[in-house]
């Protein structure tokens, strides 16, 4: 079975743990945490990040974006997520690059990394008390992408089109970091609200809803899925 290096609430992690899921492939998760990374994940990935795909024979597969296109090319049987023609799949990867770049940059690095990265780590690597001022920043630009996301939605049948694709897994994947944590506000963007319902209810979804971070609850309303 192939095996995950994973952090819990890392977005990019989530994202592959949904793909495979939608996928077919099972996998056996094995815990990192970023601010310690492991021997092992810098000898599977000289960068040190996640997540990190381990196959059967040993090959070790790095790199988010380069992670997902090997697994839409080795995994894409009945379920492709990049499909289409060359302009639905350069939208999928228009969407994923948005989540991965800009959202991420904005909203889930310093929201994130401020509410729980810090908490974690020695204070003379940087932890301790989180700066709020950032965290109240990337919480206001929540909104607009919320906004957005929900104008997709409401033109669209999933973000990207018609179907289920690799742009809807990345944008729950960071949103749904977020909302472990109870600081999305959902209830002022009922059309974004919706299209997260969606996801939240597909079986994809089950386990990351199982998810748990030592001392670190999860919100009263992440695993409701009529939240």
């Amino acid at each position: 079975m192939p095996r995950l290096h994973h952090f819990t609430l890392d977005p990019y992690s989530r994202r592959m743990r949904l793909a495979l899921h939608e996928y077919g492939t099972p996998a056996e998760l094995r815990d990192e945490e970023p601010w310690a990374p492991s021997a092992d994940l810098f000898r599977f990935n000289p960068a040190g990040t996640l997540p990190v795909l381990i196959e059967d024979d040993g090959a070790a597969i790095s790199g988010v974006e380069a992670m997902s296109e090997y697994l839409e090319e080795t995994r894409n049987g009945a379920t492709s997520l990049i499909e289409g023609n060359a302009r639905a799949r350069a939208e999928v990867r228009r969407l994923v690059g948005w989540f991965d770049t800009k959202f991420y940059a904005e909203v889930a690095e310093p929201v994130l990394t401020e509410k729980v990265v810090r908490r974690f780590m020695p204070r003379d690597l940087g932890g301790g008390s989180p700066e709020m001022a950032r965290v109240r920043k990337g919480l206001d630009l929540l909104k607009a992408h919320l906004d957005y996301i929900g104008r997709l939605a409401d033109g669209r049948n999933w973000l990207a089109g018609d179907h289920l694709s690799l742009a809807d897994l990345a944008g729950a994947a960071h949103l749904s970091a977020i909302d472990y944590i109870g600081d999305v506000p959902w209830a002022d963007f009922p059309s974004a609200k919706a299209w997260f319902q969606r996801l939240k209810s597909r079986p994809s979804f089950r386990p990351l809803l199982a998810d748990g971070v030592r001392g670190m609850p999860a919100s009263q309303s992440y695993t409701d899925l009529d939240f």
